[in-house]
Formats: structure tokens, sequence, C-alpha cells
């Protein structure tokens, strides 16, 4: 099919040489026109006071798009608020988790993120029940986000804190358009109000999302052009593949739902994990986990005890279980035609071994018992023989006691005796 001109609702590229509709333009010579159906405009700090939330209350905030990040920093700027160091930020991608950089300092342990769809995020925000969420968001009541939220029974709070107001588009001659491309809801809306019979017109329209085609529909607009699907992943294949008249293919599910493709088997699904909402209910459980965890290691733990008593038992019992093994094998010998005595000398030789390996573990332990038994004899004459030197000790220091007494004794009484004696000769002198 001929396409000379398309109309895409979003923001001309940077460079287009690098977009995804490089291809159409220079491979099937399409001119292309590029406008945003709609406008994001801030709501201003006046408003947001008269909701009554208080930011600092909360533990955490979600953010589904750069958008978000901006006019949450945006509304703590106009509020003179700032944030404590302890907020956690929950991102639907990694692009918008890195884009936090701009404002804040990037770690790891206050960012978390989902691989691609707002379910993954779901998901991740289940490990982390006790927080208290802020939900920056536009002024739409009820959106894919709200109601995954929701579901998931969240202790969260919607922020409104910009709103999407449509853009007047009646400059534009829709006749000269031979496609137009539709990337949100709001888009839908902004083209039925500036063109209310726009579903009338011939004209061929390209939807993107789940929501944007449930948009379309409510409308009455028909869909021509669906994506991504598994053959066209990008608006852009999408288009082209309509060009060439190629199988548009399978629609796939976008962001906000848990199953990725609308067609895939039940097999395929993955399964989502039940959401405790009851942090009593969540530890009672979680405590039943334990608990049952635990037995399965006492009774594993148990079976390997018994295996090795009776693999113990076995080598030191060989008699009681030789008559059945010599039955065994004399059956088998029979059957395939050897003779007895081989059976008979094998199991002799078996139990000779199993006599050795018995034989050699009493000797082991003998030799272990009558060195303890010589180890403690040793300590126990050692023990002997000081309590004798103390004992010997102790009654020689009386002896030496009595004899230096009694020498001290002899000493003053021959002194007496000489002074006397001296008084004597002094009297017959006299």
């Amino acid at each position: 099919m001929k396409v000379k001109k398309i109309l895409i609702s979003q923001p001309e590229p940077a460079n287009l040489e690098k977009s995804p509709y490089r291809n159409l333009v220079q491979k099937h010579k399409v001119d292309i026109t590029f406008f945003k159906f709609f406008k994001i405009v801030g709501i201003p700090a006046a408003e947001f006071r008269k909701t009554r939330i208080h930011i600092n209350d909360y533990s955490a905030v979600i953010f589904n798009s750069k958008n978000s990040v901006d006019h949450f920093f945006r509304m703590l700027k106009e509020l003179r608020e700032t944030v404590s160091e302890d907020m956690k930020y929950f991102c639907s991608t990694e692009a918008i988790a890195f884009y936090l950089q701009n404002y804040i300092q990037y770690r790891k342990r206050k960012v978390f993120y989902g691989n691609q769809y707002f379910s993954d995020l779901i998901e991740l925000m289940g490990k982390h029940r006790e927080e208290k969420y802020l939900f920056p968001c536009s002024d739409e009541k009820q959106t894919e986000y709200t109601k995954a939220l929701d579901k998931g029974k969240f202790k969260y709070m919607r922020a409104p804190m910009y709103t999407s107001e449509p853009c007047d588009l009646t400059r534009f001659d829709l006749s000269q358009y031979d496609i137009i491309a539709l990337f949100s809801p709001i888009g839908v809306r902004s083209l039925l109000k500036s063109f209310p019979d726009v579903g009338e017109r011939d004209l061929v329209f390209a939807a993107f999302g789940t929501s944007t085609h449930a948009a379309l529909r409510e409308a009455g607009i028909k869909l021509t052009i669906a994506a991504p699907t598994r053959t066209a992943p990008s608006m852009a294949v999408a288009i082209e593949n309509y060009i060439l008249g190629k199988d548009p293919g399978t629609v796939i599910a976008t962001k906000g739902d848990t199953v990725k493709h609308s067609k895939a088997p039940a097999s395929a699904v993955r399964k989502v994990k039940p959401v405790i909402a009851n942090k009593e209910v969540y530890k009672q459980r979680m405590e039943e986990k334990k608990a049952q965890a635990a037995a399965r290691r006492a009774a594993r733990a148990a079976e390997r005890a018994k295996k090795e008593a009776e693999a113990l038992r076995m080598v030191l019992d060989s008699t009681p279980h030789e008559k059945p093994v010599q039955e065994k094998k004399s059956v088998a010998a029979k059957k395939t035609g050897v003779s007895t005595v081989a059976v008979k000398k094998t199991s002799t030789v078996r139990k000779s071994t199993a006599t050795e390996h018995v034989e050699k573990k009493a000797t082991t332990v003998k030799r272990t018992v009558t060195k303890k038994s010589e180890g403690v004899s040793s300590t126990v004459e050692k023990k002997k023989a000081q309590v004798k030197t103390s004992t010997t000790a102790k009654k020689s220091t009386p002896e030496k006691a009595v004899t230096k007494k009694a020498a001290t004794g002899v000493k003053t009484a021959v002194g007496k005796a000489s002074t006397a004696a001296s008084k004597t000769k002094t009297k017959k002198k006299a």
C-alpha cells in the first residue's frame, strides 16, 4: 500500500537518523510530521496544599515516568521542603532510576526498579510492605497503575502534581495524512476534542499499547495498525509491515499486565505470589515456614544418623548377614553355572576382610584406652609424689623448732650457772 504522509503524536526526535523512523523516510520516502497531542502542566503548590499531603510523612516514593520525577522535585522546591536521607525510591524502569541522578545521589540501597513492566515493580514492592508509599501522578482518578496498587493492597497515597491538557489540533488538515499514530488515551481524547467526527473519516489509525487500543474502541474508531506485536515490537516496524503488506501478528500486552503475551498458553503464564496486607498474618506465615524448614532439616539429620548406624551394625555384626548372602550367591551361581566352591571362597574372603576390619578397630580402641590409662596413672603418681614431699616438709618444720628451743634453753642455763659461780667466788674472797 502506498503511504505518503504520516502524523505521529510524539515530539520530534533530536536526531532523526538515529530514530526508528529512519527506514520509513529513507527507504519508503514517507513524509513524517511529529507533534505532541497534549502538554503536561504542573499543578501549583497552592493547589497541592489543599490536598493536605505532607511528603515527609511517607517513607517511599513511586515513579512511573520521568515527568513524575521532575514534578515531584519541582513541588519540593516550591513547598521549600527537603526529603529525608532515609527516603526510598521505587521506579518502574531502570532508565527512570538513572534519571534520578539529576536530583539525588544514586544509592542501590535506596533506589529500586523493575525490569520492564509495572507488574515487576509491584512484585518488588511486595518485599517492602512495611513502607508507606507516595505516588506522584497526574490528576486522572483511575489508571492501570492505581488499579495494580489497589489490587496489591499497598499503603499508598496518590499525589496529583501535574495534569495533561489536550492541544489544539485544528491547524492540521487530516485529509492530507494517510496514517495517524497515537500512543496514549489522552492523545485520543485531544484528537476527538479537535475533530469530533474523526471516526467517520477514511483514515488509517495506528495505536501503541492496550490502553490506547481500548480508548480508540470506546470512541468508535477503527484500529488498523496495532503495536506492539511479536513481529513488530515498535510503532515504526508496525507501520513498515503495513506498507509492505505483512502479517501484523498477535498483540503483546504492555506494562501493567502480568501476562506479557495476550495469546500465550496457560503453562507460560507466570504465577504471581499472593500478597498479604496484614503484618501479623505475614509474620505468622513466615514463622510457620521457618518451623517447617527446621522440621525438614531435623528429619534429614535423623535419616542420615539411622543410615550410619545401620552401616556400622552391618560391619560389626557381619555373622547374621552371611547366610542370606551365601544363599543369594549360590542361587546366582546355579543360574550362571558357577560352582558353589567359588562362592564359598568369596564369602570366606569377605568374612576375613570384615573380621580384619573389626580387629583393626578393636586394636585402635585398645591402644587409645591404654594410652589414656598410662597418662592417668602417670598423673596420679605425680600427684602422690607432690603430696609426700609436702607432708615431709610439714613434719620437718616442727622438729627444727623443738631443737632450736632446746639449744636456747641450754644456753640460758649455762649463763645462769656461770653468774652464780662468779658470785660465790666474790663472797669467799670477801
